[in-house]
C-alpha cells in the first residue's frame, strides 16, 4: 500500500510541474489560445506531410508505370 502511495504523490508532483496549454487566468474562449493554436499547427503539418506523401506515390507510381511501358 505505501507503493502506491508513494506513486500517487510522485504523480501529484509531476503533474504540478507539467505546463497546461491554458492560462487559468482567462475565461471562456480565450483560456484554451494555446491548444487552439498548437492544434491549427498540427492540422497544417498533418496536410503537409500528406501532400508531400501523395505526390511521392503518384511520382513512384508514375515512374513505376513507364518502367512497364519500356519492360525492365
Amino acid at each position: 500500500m505505501s507503493r502506491i502511495r508513494k506513486y500517487i504523490s510522485e504523480v501529484a508532483l509531476e503533474l504540478k510541474k507539467a505546463t497546461w496549454p491554458w492560462d487559468p487566468k482567462e475565461k471562456g474562449f480565450a483560456k484554451y489560445r494555446e491548444l487552439n493554436e498548437s492544434t491549427v499547427v498540427v492540422f497544417i503539418a498533418m496536410i503537409l506531410l500528406g501532400g508531400f506523401v501523395a505526390a511521392f506515390d503518384v511520382t513512384f507510381k508514375w515512374a513505376f508505370e513507364a518502367a512497364q511501358k519500356i519492360g525492365m
